[in-house]
């Protein structure tokens, strides 16, 4: 199984490489030529029609209506955590290299105009709730980003990136809205254009400004991750599981923002957890509770015994190489923590590996109950799989 790993891990690398880490992704769709040449672009539902159209079609129509391949920040940053994991194990100059020019590419590709570093998607997006056009700065980009800077910081030294990272929390303080705000908790939203509550976005800012303040030694960015954690961990149902949102309409529960969750609480209580007294022992024991409550349901409702990844809790399909990567990632965040991740990570690999891996290198998309849908998102499937079988292949050094 390792050799399958490593063959897995680098076939894919290459193939990412040679189409320049670019490519199509499942929401590009508004970027169609075509589509923004007709009044339609000006409708809501039309926006959403024609997203959910491309998203959901097992044919890929991109290059008919003019959409392009490109690069996406949030993948750029996944592929440098994965050359980060990389240069971790190998420690070659080759390694070092590779990570450097990516982490040099995602800071480049940062968004001008705010009071911070940040990043969001290159295409426009329509959600149900707002709009948000091509550029708009995003937390949960702009996060990955600040996951693999803060990682070069520590892996390559601290005066190089560090005060790079540092500018992220300005964005994230300042220029994103807050919500139910109190000396206990905050919740932050998607973007600085809107005011919604999502779990494993707001969560995902706490993470920054936990490893950040654990980095600087600030404890005022530490006390705000706090907070954020609180909000997310008292929105915990009695099941263990989480809404997308605090929204009626934002009520389902999914693998991979599931695993955003308890991967972002796990590197808040690994940040707060490094300074004696940071945290409360309450707080602390409240964390952990939340966490073991929400794995216990993730692992029970969201993987079949042969590491099948189940995208909703009550439906076998589709699989998706999405849920699959982010769940091996969080698994092995989660190592040490908790007893078995990394034997779940390993059959979650296995199964991708056989039933989703193209022999060209990457990885298809999705696959739904009579097809598959083979088409290779650069930022959905291949970066998110470059990224956890990096992490599995040097969880499993560690052993």
């Amino acid at each position: 199984m390792a050799a399958d790993l490593t063959r897995a891990h680098q076939d894919l690398w290459q193939w990412c490489r040679r189409q320049g880490f670019a490519g199509y992704d499942p929401y590009d769709a508004l970027n169609s030529r075509w589509f923004q040449a007709t009044p339609l672009k000006k409708s809501r539902w039309a926006r959403l029609a024609w997203t959910q159209f491309h998203k959901r079609s097992p044919i890929n129509f991109r290059s008919l209506v003019g959409i392009p391949r490109e690069r996406n920040a949030k993948g750029i940053a996944l592929f440098a955590l994965a050359a980060l994991a990389e240069y971790r194990c190998r420690q070659t100059k080759e390694a070092e290299v590779e990570a450097r020019e990516l982490l040099d590419d995602l800071m480049w590709m940062r968004l001008k105009g705010f009071k911070g570093a940040a990043w969001g998607y290159n295409f426009d997006w329509q959600s149900r709730s707002f709009f948000a056009p091509r550029g708009t700065p995003a937390i949960v980009p702009t996060a990955f980003a600040a996951r693999a800077i803060c990682e070069a910081a520590e892996v390559f030294g601290h005066e190089e990136y560090l005060p790079f990272a540092r500018t992220i929390c300005d964005f994230i303080l300042n220029d994103l809205n807050r919500s139910e705000e109190s000396d206990t908790e905050v919740c932050f939203s998607y973007s600085p254009l809107d005011q919604t509550r999502v779990f494993n976005a707001s969560l995902l800012a706490g993470e920054t400004l936990a490893v950040v303040g654990r980095l600087t030694g600030e404890s005022s960015l530490c006390d705000w991750a706090m907070r954020a954690a609180r909000y997310v961990c008292r929105r915990q149902r009695a099941d263990g599981s989480w809404g997308y949102g605090g929204e009626d309409y934002q009520s389902w529960a999914d693998n991979f923002h599931t695993a955003f969750i308890l991967g972002s609480l796990s590197r808040i209580m690994n940040s707060m957890g490094s300074e004696p007294g940071a945290v409360a022992t309450g707080s602390f024991d409240e964390m952990d509770n939340t966490l073991r409550r929400g794995y216990e349901f993730w692992k029970e409702s969201f993987f079949l015994d042969n590491g099948w990844p189940k995208y909703y809790p009550d439906r076998l399909y589709p699989a998706d190489a999405h849920s699959a990567a982010s769940a091996i990632v969080t698994l092995v965040e989660l190592r040490g923590r908790i007893p078995g991740t990394l034997i779940l990570a390993e059959k979650i690999a296995d199964w991708v590996i056989d039933n989703m891996r193209d022999s060209r290198g990457y990885f298809h998309y999705q696959r739904r109950r009579f097809y598959t849908v083979g088409i290779p998102y650069m930022r959905w499937s291949e970066a998110w799989m470059a990224y956890a079988l990096a992490r599995l292949r040097e969880g499993k050094s560690k052993k």
